[in-house]
C-alpha cells in the first residue's frame, strides 16, 4: 500500500513538473512573441520615417536643380515642385544670401542645400528616440 502511494505521489509530482515546464515554455514563447511585435512595429515607424524623409529629400533635392539650372518659373512642373516645397524650405528660406551666376537665372540656394542637411540630421534623430523608446522598455 505504501508502494502505491509513492506511485502516486511520484505521478502527481511529474504532472506538476509537466505543467510548470508548459508554463515556463507557454510564457518564453509569449515574451517572443511580444518582442516579435515590437520589433515589427519599430521597422515599420523606421522605414516610414526613412521613407518620408526620402521623399522630402528628393523633393528638395529637384527644387535645387531647378534653381541651380535656370528653370522657367512659369512652366508648371516647377510651380508645382514650388508649391510642395515651399512649406519645408520656409524656416531657411532667409538664412543665407545665395550666389548668384548669368544675372540671376541661375541660383546656388544655399538654404535648400542647408534644409537637405537639417531634414537627414533630424531624421536620423527621431530614429534614434524611437530606437531610445522601443528598446530602453525592454
Amino acid at each position: 500500500m505504501n508502494h502505491n502511494r509513492n506511485d502516486e505521489t511520484n505521478l502527481e509530482r511529474r504532472q506538476e513538473l509537466q505543467h510548470e515546464e508548459e508554463a515556463f515554455r507557454l510564457n518564453r514563447e509569449e515574451k517572443r512573441l511580444r518582442s516579435a511585435r515590437r520589433n515589427a512595429v519599430f521597422v515599420w515607424i523606421v522605414n516610414s520615417i526613412f521613407w518620408l524623409t526620402g521623399m522630402l529629400e528628393i523633393l528638395l533635392g529637384i527644387k535645387f536643380l531647378l534653381r541651380l539650372f535656370g528653370a522657367n518659373p512659369q512652366n508648371q512642373f516647377a510651380q508645382l515642385i514650388n508649391r510642395l516645397s515651399e512649406p519645408f524650405i520656409a524656416p531657411f528660406s532667409t538664412l543665407f544670401i545665395s550666389p548668384v551666376t548669368d544675372g540671376g537665372a541661375n541660383i546656388f540656394d544655399v538654404n535648400i542645400v542647408i534644409a537637405i542637411a537639417a531634414y537627414a540630421l533630424l531624421s536620423y534623430l527621431v530614429v534614434s528616440v524611437v530606437r531610445l523608446i522601443f528598446y530602453h522598455e525592454s
